[in-house]
């Protein structure tokens, strides 16, 4: 299967826009870039851009799960129309014909043991709008062979970022990826920028700059302890997190504090953060690893990773930080249209590797 044009045949790069919403709701990335026709490793980014969510629309994604299954659709279709029109955009100042459009969607659920998931972001209303062929919902297939559906970015991260013993996103979740017996293997570690950015609401912060609210504050013991002794940590991988698993689990043992300072549960929450990546790190003997994500940002998180993790940290320049997602699931986008494996069963415990992702060719 081969479902480029045969104008695309002519150029010596495959053009592309990958497209990533977060669960820490900052907006929508937006990457376009080039990848090498004759190897789709090496890529160029070209311009990158985040469209920051107006607080309407936040609000919308932040309760699609609790929504009427009609007004849910509804979302479902006019979230995908906004994101086109946010390509339209994006493109007038680009003169670049765009093979290819490859969407993650949204997050509203993700509970693949009981084979529910879904992103919203209707990818058919992407390639409605922008006339361009879309490719979304990449996560359906694995779930359905029994996968996690997640994570999705290893392969990029084993394609595209090979030279680092391991990967890790501080995201919503930080999640790392790393080879093992000559097989890519990828966890979610532990929640982030979901826990932090609702802390920081409470001071009318979008988020911890710096960690400074963290940094000011003192470690609950009592909470430290019982958020390191939650079972998901004792599992071995494939594994993920979902907002429903923050839920029933993490904020029952954050509200058990009243009466601490919100600044002291956030300076526990960054030990705990630490102290899960630094120990996936330590123990699988990671000798480089390049981290990226919004969380890198945060330099006081940084400066506690770095103080226990015993080997070299890299973090890029500043668009690969913001933009690494994006960019993946632009790559993912190429290999579904190519017919090329884009999800691993080694990563995400799925009976077989496939070519995942719904195809809406224009």
């Amino acid at each position: 299967m081969d479902l480029f044009s045969n104008d695309y045949n002519k150029k010596e790069n495959i053009t592309a826009i990958g497209l990533m919403s977060g669960t820490s709701l900052d907006g929508l990335d937006i990457v376009l870039c080039h990848f090498s026709k004759d190897d789709y490793k090496r890529f160029e980014i070209v311009d990158s851009t985040t469209i920051k969510y107006s607080r309407k629309l936040k609000e919308q994604l932040q309760s699609a799960g609790s929504l009427s299954a009609y007004r849910f659709i509804q979302l479902h279709r006019e979230y995908g129309r906004w994101t086109g029109e946010q390509i339209n955009r994006f493109l007038k100042s680009h003169n670049q014909k765009v093979d290819i459009i490859a969407s993650h969607g949204h997050t509203v659920f993700h509970e693949p043991g009981k084979n529910i998931n879904f992103q919203i972001g209707d990818g058919a209303a992407i390639a409605a709008t922008t006339g361009i062929t879309t490719v979304s919902d990449f996560r359906t297939f694995d779930i359905t062979l029994g996968g996690q559906g997640a994570p999705l970015i290893p392969i990029v991260d084993r394609d595209l970022f090979g030279e680092y013993d391991a990967c890790i996103n501080i995201g919503g979740f930080a999640n790392i990826s790393l080879d093992s017996d000559s097989r890519r293997v990828a966890w979610d570690i532990c929640p982030v920028n979901t826990v932090m950015n609702k802390l920081s609401a409470t001071f009318n912060l979008e988020y911890d700059k710096g960690g400074k609210k963290g940094r000011s504050g003192e470690v609950i013991d009592e909470l430290l302890n019982e958020l390191e002794s939650l079972n998901y940590y004792q599992q071995t991988p494939p594994k993920s997190l979902g907002t429903e698993w923050l839920e029933s689990r993490v904020w029952p043992l954050i509200k058990k504090y009243p009466n601490y300072k919100t600044e002291s549960i956030m300076a526990t929450f960054y030990e705990h953060v630490a102290n899960r990546i630094s120990s996936d790190l330590n123990s699988n003997r990671v000798s480089s690893v390049l981290f990226t994500g919004g969380g890198v940002k945060n330099s006081y998180l940084m400066s506690l990773i770095s103080s226990r993790y015993n080997g070299k940290l890299t973090v890029p320049d500043e668009e690969i930080i913001d933009f690494k997602e994006a960019l993946g699931f632009a790559y993912l986008g190429v290999l579904r249209a190519k017919g090329l494996t884009n999800c691993l069963k080694s990563v995400t415990g799925a009976r077989q590797d496939s070519s995942s992702g719904v195809i809406h060719r224009m």
